[in-house]
């Protein structure tokens, strides 16, 4: 005669909440149930060792079966089963534990249960209309046992004929969750979740091609791998079962850069293998790629709790039971041992870049490009490995040999210490674009790094922070007399009309939209009449605050540029005898009302002043339209610079076949 009762919950609405908001995604049911299958059986194991249980275990694997037609799921294995009593305490009495009480009896047989028996099994009504279990322990004259419930409290527990040990749990689905109804669904969930648990799970059997078609063999599907690489020693495993391993996880992927293997277990457990990917296409960095597992069952691949955020570029598993998480298994809750196994893969990741910059220089020099993206990231937001990477981390010059940070600071101190004694670092950041500075610096005997990663403009301020005494200036950044200055430079002397005249002459014929700061220098005959930099710093900050640097202020400001003009040129020389020429002196400035007069004279002063100069101006704006010259070296130095474009370049095309008629 079936047992009738009510299930030991604290409210009638336990169910809508199960169904609701247990679990943040409905799949998880699949996944908690054959977890519970997987730990019954792991127990079974367990008994077995210890000698407990001495008959026959027979064949321990999880089954998987689906009706479609029905839409009915079932989980069947062949472990511990579960008496009349025990089916009362952990099913009836939600949330109580069975795997607590078994994990400190058989502590020492066995390894992995995965988790518990409790509310785990209550997520199969998150897609069912009915649930039933079907059960034999492995006890001794136990009798079998069938418990049904449709999803509300009341429940019926009867006695029932059943041969075999194990557990039967069968969902009758409801009919807003058809999609568990469809194998391919199944399937996915199970490859999903299930692929590397320790114990074979069954789903469907081996297919063949015959006569045209797939057709089903009578050899059972198993969909995991029960031994995955993670669970072996390293000394077991060669290069290649590392990159078999990482095909198999991302078959679309390059091959990967390196690996690391991880294997503790004190203070905390934990075993996985995580890889360096290539990362070519470094504006569409892949995240996400590391799947939590724990005790071989997947519980996320978002580990940002985990591990540190630069560290989410790696791809791989990490597996421990000692991460804590929260009644779905879904998200991961911050605390000592999450603090703890962080700190250990930082370490671990640093160890294994540092003994490949000892031990295999050429491969960390061939994969830097790939590698240094993930670095530069990893000092910047991590102070600890910031203090593992100054050893190993790589500069590149724009020759292509590799030093390290050590090995730069001894081979350019001698000739790019300035003035001050402080060391400076050149640099560009596009080769090709920015070959004329490269080469001016080059024949002044200076070296250039070339740091073209898209978080340079942040990684030259941390380095300036880190190396005392040092500085680091782009190539363009000034004339290549100003980036090294080895002595204080006397300035040209040009009197107050004459550096007014030259700041309104090429701005006149500079385009429009950007600040321009003109200057005058003697920098001989044979260099170039213009040059056009940027300023180091508001060109850095600007990069900065494009990258999400917090320095938005920098980011709204316009383009400015330093407009350097070699009065030593001949082409500049002729260009100012041309406007002294033609070109009228400024007239002589009314004089400045004095302090003691009203603010309406002042006002009047000042009007009368400017509009000497602005009739000046205009002399000087109308010579500059008119001359050939001064538009065709300006229109060079901003080819050189990239920054001549539409209508200008064309004029500037057109100009140039002119003038060599």
């Amino acid at each position: 005669m079936a047992n009738k009762g009510q299930i030991g919950v604290t409210t009638e609405n336990i169910f809508p909440v199960i169904k609701q908001f247990l679990y943040s995604d409905h799949e998880i049911f699949l996944r908690e149930l054959v977890a519970n299958a997987v730990d019954a059986t792991q127990k079974m194991k367990a008994l077995a060792a210890s000698g407990d249980y001495q008959q026959e275990l027979g064949e321990l694997k999880v089954r998987i079966e689906l009706d479609e037609k029905a839409q009915t799921l079932r989980i069947v294995d062949e472990g511990i089963g579960m008496t009349e009593e025990e089916v009362d305490k952990y099913i009836n009495q939600i949330a109580f534990s069975s795997a607590g009480e078994f994990l400190e009896k058989y502590k020492d047989q066995i390894g992995n249960i995965i988790g518990h028996f409790g509310l785990g099994f209550y997520s199969a009504f998150m897609v069912s209309k009915k649930v039933t279990i079907e059960t034999l322990s492995w006890k001794e004259g136990a009798k079998a046992v069938k418990w049904s419930c449709d999803g509300s409290p009341a429940y019926e527990m009867e006695e029932i004929d059943k041969a075999d040990r194990g557990t039967v749990i069968t969902l009758y689905l409801d009919d807003d969750s058809k999609e568990y109804g469809e194998k391919s669904r199944i399937e996915a969930l199970l490859n999903k979740y299930c692929k590397f648990m320790p114990v074979p799970i069954v789903f469907g059997k081996e297919q063949e091609w015959k006569d045209g078609k797939y057709v089903d063999t009578d050899k059972d599907k198993i969909i995991n791998a029960v031994e995955p690489l993670w669970t072996k020693a390293p000394s077991e495993l060669k290069e290649e079962d590392y990159l078999n391993f990482y095909r198999n996880l991302f078959p679309m992927n390059e091959e990967p850069l390196f690996y690391i293997h991880l294997n503790v277990d004190y203070p905390f457990n934990l075993t996985g293998i995580l890889y360096f990917p290539k990362l070519k296409d470094r504006v569409a960095v892949e995240r996400n790629k590391i799947s939590l597992y724990c005790n071989q069952m997947f519980v996320t691949d978002h580990v940002d709790n985990i591990v540190p955020d630069f560290m989410t570029l790696l791809h791989g598993v990490i597996d421990s039971p000692d991460i804590p998480l929260n009644v779905s298994r879904s998200y991961l809750q911050s605390d000592a041992s999450v603090k703890k196994i962080s700190t250990y893969i930082t370490k671990k990741v640093a160890d294994r870049l540092e003994s490949i910059f000892k031990e295999e220089r050429a491969q960390l020099e061939a994969k830097w490009d790939n590698l240094k993206l993930f670095i530069e990231y990893g000092m910047l937001s991590d102070e600890k490995f910031c203090e593992r990477a100054l050893k190993f981390a790589l500069l590149k010059n724009t020759d292509g040999k590799y030093f390290s940070l050590d090995e730069y600071k001894e081979a350019v101190k001698d000739q790019q210490t300035d003035k001050d004694k402080k060391l400076v670092y050149l640099y560009a950041t596009k080769a090709e674009e920015q070959y004329a500075y490269i080469q001016a610096a080059k024949d002044k005997g200076y070296d250039v790094l070339l740091l073209d990663c898209e978080l340079d403009s942040h990684y030259v301020n941390l380095l300036e922070q880190k190396l005392t005494d040092t500085r680091f200036a782009r190539v363009d950044s000034d004339t290549v007399e100003n980036l090294i200055p080895k002595e204080d430079k006397v300035k040209l002397e040009m009197k107050e009309d004459e550096r007014y005249d030259l700041e309104n002459l090429f701005k006149a014929v500079l385009p429009t939209g950007n600040d321009y700061y003109v200057t005058g220098e003697n920098l001989g005959a044979d260099t170039a009449p213009i040059l056009i930099t940027q300023n180091e710093f508001m060109r850095r900050y600007r990069e900065m605050s494009a990258l999400g640097g917090g320095m938005n202020f920098y980011g709204s400001m316009p383009e400015s540029y330093n407009i350097t003009v070699n009065m030593e040129n001949p082409l500049v020389a002729q260009i100012m005898q041309a406007k002294q020429a033609d070109v009228a002196p400024q007239a002589e400035l009314p004089a400045e009302a004095p302090e003691s007069a009203s603010e309406e004279e002042k006002s009047k002063a000042r009007e009368a002043r400017e509009a000497v100069r602005k009739a000046h101006r205009a002399d000087v704006e109308s010579f500059a339209a008119g001359n050939e010259l001064l538009h065709q070296i300006v229109d060079l130095a901003l080819l050189a610079n990239g920054m001549l474009k539409g209508k200008a370049l064309a004029d500037f095309i057109a100009r140039s076949y002119s003038i060599l008629k």
